[in-house]
C-alpha cells in the first residue's frame, strides 16, 4: 500500500503516546478536548495524502521509487535527478498556496536524503553496513507512506561550552547504554515540527562533532510511540481561540503547524535502526547536506506567500481601493520578493548535482543564499499585508460581539465598506491575515522563516564557505595579470 488515504493515515497515527498540553498528560489525543488544537495540524498532514490521490498533481506529489519500483509519495522519494529536485519544490509552493502553512513533513524528507549519501560514504571507507541497513529501512517507510519527523536541534545548555563540556551531559542526546541488540539513548529534541502528527521519527546530531564526542554522533530511526519518548506540545500565540466555539476567530480554521519539545529518556534502538554510531568524522557532512536539503525546503514560503498577496489583495477590493496606484506597488513589491525566493529555490535546484551513492543534491551556496532571504523577505511581506489590511487587523472585535442580538447590527452596520461585500467575509478575511502575520501561522510564515534550518547565521558562515573569495580574487589577478 504505498499510497495512504487521508482517512487510513488518520487511523494509522490514534496511537497512545505520551503527551503533555497545558501541564496534562494525555495518551488519547483524538479524543481530548484539546484535539481542537492539535486538529488543523493534521488536517494539514491529511490535504497532503489527499493532493497525492488527485491525477492532476500525481507528478508532483508521486514519484517512482529507485528502491522498489513502486509508486510512492514524494515525500518518501530519494531524489535521482535534478528534475526530481525541481519537483520538490514545485510540490512545496504547490501545498503551501493549499494550506498557508506549514506542512511538516519536509524535515525527515530531508533527513533521510542527507543520511542516504552519507552512510553510503561511511561504508566506502569504514567497510561498515549502515547504507543497506538505511535503505531497508527506508523500503519500509515507502512501503506503508510514513511521516517520517526529522529531529536534529538538542536543547544545547551553555551555548559556550562542547556537548563534552556540559554540566549536564544531556543537554546533546547521546548514548548513554548499550548491548548486542542496540544503545539506550537520553536527550531532548526541540523545535520538532509535526512529531505528534508522524509514525517514525530519523534522529541526527546537530553539529559537527570532535575526538572524544562519539557517544554524540549517533543517527537513527524510531517509531515515535516508543517508550521513554515524551512529548509536550509547543505553544504557539492565540492557540486557545481554537478551543472556542466560534470557528472564524482562528483565521486559517482549517489548517496549521505544530512543534512538540521531545524528551528521550533512556530510549532503546535497536541495530537495524541505528544509521551513524561513533562516526564523528561524518557528522559535518551529515548535519551541512540536511542543511542544504532543508534550506532548499523553504521554497514552501512562496506558496504561504501567494496566499497572503491574494488575502492583501482581497482586503484592499473590500476596501474599494484596489485601483489605487499606491496600493498596486505595494501588491508588486510584494510579489517581487516573492518570486525572488521562488528563484532562489528553483536555483539550487537546477544547479544540483549527483552524490557517489547514486542521489541528487542541491546546490548548497545557492540553498544557503535562498534561505538567507526566507530570513528577510516574508517580514516585508508580511508588512505590507498588514499596511493594506489596516489596523483592524488587531482591534477587531470578536466574532461573539458580531453575532451578538444587542450590538451586532451596530457592529455590522459600521464595518460595512463596499455594497457587494459582507461583513462576515470581511471579518473572515482579516483573522485571516492576523493569523497568518501576528497569530499561529505567523510562527510558520514569519519566524520559522528566521530560526527554521538553522538560524541567519548559520547561512552566512555557510555562504563565506562555499563563496570562493580565492576564485573570485584570481579573477582579477588574470585580468590585470598581477602574479603577487
Amino acid at each position: 500500500m504505498p499510497l495512504k488515504t487521508p482517512e487510513e493515515y488518520l487511523e494509522s497515527i490514534k496511537r497512545e503516546i505520551n503527551l503533555y498540553m497545558f501541564g496534562e498528560k494525555i495518551s488519547r489525543f483524538w479524543e481530548h478536548p484539546y484535539y481542537k488544537i492539535i486538529e488543523p495540524s493534521i488536517n494539514t498532514v491529511k490535504k497532503i495524502y489527499a493532493l497525492a490521490q488527485k491525477p492532476e498533481y500525481k507528478h508532483l506529489m508521486t514519484a517512482k521509487s529507485h528502491l522498489t519500483g513502486e509508486t510512492i509519495n514524494r515525500f518518501t522519494h530519494i531524489h535521482q535527478s535534478i528534475d526530481d529536485l525541481l519537483l520538490k519544490v514545485e510540490m512545496q509552493r504547490l501545498i503551501g498556496q493549499k494550506t498557508a502553512c506549514c506542512f511538516q513533513r519536509c524535515v525527515g524528507f530531508d533527513a533521510a536524503n542527507s543520511l542516504y549519501s552519507v552512510t553510503w560514504e561511511m561504508d566506502k571507507k569504514n567497510n561498515s553496513a549502515y547504507h543497506d541497513r538505511f535503505k531497508n529501512y527506508w523500503i519500509e517507510v515507502q512501503k506503508n507512506d510514513f511521516f517520517i519527523a526529522g529531529s536534529m536541534t538538542d536543547s544545547k545548555g551553555d551555548r559556550g561550552k562542547r556537548p563534552i563540556d556540559q554540566t549536564d551531559p544531556d543537554a546533546y542526546l547521546h548514548i548513554v547504554d548499550e548491548n548486542n541488540k542496540g544503545i539506550f539513548v537520553t536527550g531532548a529534541k526541540v523545535h520538532q515540527t509535526g512529531f505528534l502528527n508522524s509514525h517514525q521519527a530519523i534522529v541526527m546530531p546537530t553539529l559537527a562533532l570532535r575526538k572524544g564526542e562519539e557517544d554524540y554522533a549517533v543517527s537513527f530511526g524510531i517509531d515515535t510511540t516508543a517508550k521513554g519518548i515524551i512529548m509536550i506540545y509547543g505553544r504557539q500565540t492565540s492557540d486557545t481561540r481554537k478551543l472556542e466555539d466560534e470557528l472564524f476567530e482562528v483565521g486559517n480554521f482549517k489548517y496549521g503547524g505544530q512543534e512538540i519539545f521531545v524528551i528521550f529518556d533512556n530510549v532503546f534502538v535497536p541495530n537495524e535502526k541505528i544509521f551513524m554510531k561513533g562516526e564523528i568524522e561524518f557528522t559535518g557532512a551529515l548535519v551541512n547536506r540536511f542543511a542544504g536539503y532543508h534550506r532548499q525546503s523553504y521554497a514552501c514560503k512562496t506558496g504561504v506567500g501567494d496566499v497572503l498577496i491574494g488575502a492583501a489583495a482581497l482586503s484592499a477590493q473590500y476596501n474599494g481601493v484596489e485601483r489605487a496606484s499606491h496600493i498596486r506597488d505595494k501588491l508588486v513589491e510584494m510579489i517581487h520578493l516573492n518570486e525572488t525566493l521562488w528563484s532562489c529555490a528553483v536555483a539550487c535546484s537546477a544547479k544540483g548535482f549527483k552524490r557517489e551513492a547514486g542521489n541528487y543534491e542541491m546546490d548548497m551556496l545557492l540553498a544557503n543564499v535562498a534561505k538567507q532571504n526566507v530570513t528577510r523577505f516574508p517580514y516585508e511581506i508580511g508588512r505590507l499585508a498588514e499596511d493594506l489590511a489596516g489596523g483592524i487587523i488587531c482591534t477587531m472585535p470578536s466574532q461573539k460581539d458580531i453575532e451578538s442580538s444587542e450590538i451586532g447590527p451596530l457592529i455590522q452596520k459600521y464595518l460595512s465598506t463596499c455594497e457587494e461585500v459582507s461583513v462576515n467575509d470581511r471579518f473572515k478575511l482579516i483573522r485571516f491575515i492576523e493569523n497568518l502575520s501576528m497569530g499561529v501561522a505567523s510562527l510558520s510564515y514569519k519566524t520559522e522563516s528566521l530560526h527554521g534550518a538553522g538560524s541567519p547565521q548559520a547561512q552566512r558562515i555557510m555562504i563565506s564557505r562555499q563563496a570562493g573569495i580565492e576564485d573570485k580574487i584570481r579573477l582579477v589577478k588574470d585580468i590585470l595579470d598581477i602574479s603577487s
